[in-house]
């Protein structure tokens, strides 16, 4: 063998070796890449989570099913991070619940059957009602220290009792005539006794009118309505004298003008106003005695 022979020979074999090492390599380089691209174990999405679950639980929230370049695995996260914020909201809203009834303080199970439960309800009943007519003797007692407060709160609330009568009718009757002149005439009333509320509440009604419209609201309460109407009269038209002719004849006065006094004045001619809200005052009497059945009809006024 000559020594070309030789040198041939080494040389193929390093070609051999550096094939070797570089196949070696690519099957290396391969293996990371596969290894990369497979979803390794923590990336693994549960078998009990189905596409189906996950797609349906996204959708009941509102959340899209899936975004755009978005893997499955990701999907699972945004699944989860989901349910948690539910669970979350889920919990601020029971703490709120639990604080809106007491943490349960005093709620009690009425299937229980506890001894002395219902006394216990019997004591709390009766409780209620011995603050409930505490807190009316207090309104009543402030009332009659105010007279202005008093007038005000019978007229308002005789308002608001016609008001929700005649939004309870059928629609047929509000359609009718008589139903159209009813509500016509609760909106006059409404705007023609507004004044006297707002003398009330400024405490700027004057002394005899107050003291008269007070009678009324007195005898309303009581079911006197003859009494209440005879105060209205007094109100309305008065007790003072109607001379005719010559009042002043020599030096003596008749016996007549004595009786000309401001409580003898009649006040529905004074004003405008006072003639309006008087109106409304006598409307609200006449809805009184209808609404109050319990009274004798010897004691209510006819074609009032």
């Amino acid at each position: 063998v000559t020594k070309q022979d030789q040198q041939q020979q080494e040389v193929q074999r390093k070609e051999r070796k550096e094939k070797e090492e570089e196949d070696i390599a690519k099957n290396q380089h391969k293996e990371d890449e596969t290894s990369s691209n497979s979803p390794s174990s923590e990336e693994v999405v549960p078998k009990q989570h189905t596409a189906e679950k996950i797609i349906s639980t996204l959708r009941s929230l509102g959340q899209p099913i899936k975004l755009f370049g978005e893997s499955t695995f990701a999907r699972y996260k945004r699944y989860l991070e989901a349910l948690d914020m539910l669970n979350k909201t889920n919990l601020v809203t029971s703490e709120m619940e639990e604080y809106k009834l007491g943490s349960g303080h005093g709620i009690r199970n009425t299937f229980l059957g506890k001894k002395g439960y219902k006394e216990e309800e019997q004591q709390e009943e009766e409780h209620d009602k011995q603050k409930e007519k505490e807190d009316e003797a207090a309104a009543a007692a402030d009332e009659e220290d105010d007279p202005h407060k008093r007038i005000h709160r019978f007229f308002k609330s005789l308002l608001r009792q016609w008001e929700e009568d005649l939004l309870s009718r059928p629609d047929h009757l509000k359609r009718t005539a008589s139903g159209k002149n009813e509500t016509k005439t609760l909106k006059q009333c409404r705007d023609y006794i507004r004044p006297l509320f707002k003398l009330c509440k400024t405490r700027r009604l004057e002394g005899a009118m107050m003291d008269h419209i007070l009678n009324i609201v007195k005898y309303c309460e009581m079911g006197e309505f003859v009494k209440a109407h005879d105060s209205y009269m007094d109100v309305a038209i008065g007790r003072a004298a109607w001379p005719i002719g010559v009042t002043m004849v020599g030096i003596h006065a008749r016996s007549g003008r004595a009786k000309i006094e401001s409580s003898n004045v009649a006040h529905v001619m004074n004003s405008e106003l006072q003639r309006k809200y008087l109106t409304s005052v006598k409307r609200l009497m006449s809805y009184s005695q209808k609404k109050r059945t319990d009274v004798d009809p010897s004691k209510k006024v006819l074609n009032m």
